[in-house]
């Protein structure tokens, strides 16, 4: 689409996309918590489900644009990568939008997370397995880890859903009943609200598509490495929508939909990899790169520490992060290293 575009004007497009991705991002947010509320979903599981999936739909764009034109390697080193990238919202969610008197962790009165970030690792491990196998398991257009991935991941939604209902270990803290205050959204009538909610959805895949088309047209004029850049430079401006809705969900203290969100679509993320494998007709994981495992296990890496963070609740700030902020970060930047290490062989 943009093979003839010079560089500047890529780069005015992929802005002009982020922009709108942004903006759309924060009515998606509004809007997801005023859903959630009249069909009593709750933060966490309307941040799962809901608010999750429709910010992933640049990479469900992505996902499809690769597979059909046979660039699934692409469509992997995104979903994979972005795991990674998008876990580390939270820290950023936790320096900038939390402040300096809390952390993020500690601010969320739920133990929905835990089971969340046990549902990401499930969904990680299924892939390293899934990684394993011969490439010539194909039945129907699918193959067994593709079952095993959708089927996990609608069991552990549903799971998710039964805690919502109610279980002993859940807290009643004011930081809920705080959260249950209208926003602008909830003043809406329930038919204004899932119109602008559909068109935020429309507007977040339509500028998805921009920033996978503009991106990838500038990486080639760059010379840079296809799964590279779509483990780095891409994963991270598909990961706008979760930062523009996880600010927006925190300033109206929705703190347990903005972790979840982040949770919920990476747990989403490698069912898109059952739908590359639909869509190409040849199975997707068997055929993964080096960097793809070696991205996967960085993802389960920088999962385990939230999911401690939601047990401890850790108050300790360093750098205006809480320790397990911190620590994804450390996580992150080391393993962000070997990447490029890995790369270069």
């Amino acid at each position: 689409m943009f093979d003839s575009v010079s560089l500047l004007a890529l780069g005015l497009i992929f802005v002009a996309a982020a922009v709108v991705v942004w903006r759309a991002g924060i009515t998606l947010s509004n809007t997801t918590d005023a859903l959630d509320k009249h069909f009593g979903l709750g933060d966490a599981l309307g941040g799962i489900i809901v608010l999750a999936i429709v910010t992933n739909l640049p990479e469900i764009a992505i996902t499809v644009s690769a597979a059909m034109s046979n660039k699934v390697e692409l469509a992997v080193g995104n979903i994979l990568g972005g795991i990674a990238l998008q876990t580390l919202v939270l820290v950023l969610l936790d320096a900038v939008g939390v402040g300096k008197q809390d952390t993020l962790t500690a601010k969320q009165s739920s133990l929905t997370p835990v089971l969340e970030g046990s549902l990401v690792i499930a969904m990680l491990t299924l892939v390293v397995m899934g990684h394993q196998l011969p490439g010539d398991l194909v039945f129907a257009r699918l193959t067994p880890d593709s079952v095993l991935l959708v089927g996990t991941w609608v069991v552990g939604v549903w799971l998710i859903g039964r805690a919502h209902k109610g279980l002993p270990w859940q807290i009643n803290s004011p930081v809920q009943a705080a959260q249950k205050e209208p926003t602008g959204a909830n003043k809406r009538s329930i038919g204004q609200t899932l119109w602008l909610f559909g068109l935020a959805a429309l507007a977040t895949l339509a500028g998805g598509v921009m920033l996978e088309e503009s991106g990838d047209a500038m990486a080639k004029q760059l010379g840079m490495d296809g799964v590279l850049f779509g483990a780095t430079v891409l994963a991270a401006a598909t990961s706008l929508p979760e930062v523009s809705t996880g600010l927006a969900s925190i300033r109206n203290k929705n703190y347990t939909l903005a972790v979840s969100d982040i949770f919920g679509g990476n747990a989403f993320l490698p069912v898109l990899l059952v739908l590359a494998t639909v869509v190409s007709g040849k199975p997707v994981l068997p055929t993964a790169q080096k960097s793809d495992m070696y991205l996967t296990g960085l993802g389960i890496l920088v999962t385990i520490p939230y999911i401690f963070g939601a047990l401890f609740r850790p108050k300790r700030q360093i750098a205006r992060m809480g320790l397990d902020s911190f620590v994804v970060l450390l996580i992150y930047l080391f393993g962000a290293i070997g990447l490029f290490v890995i790369a270069r062989k």
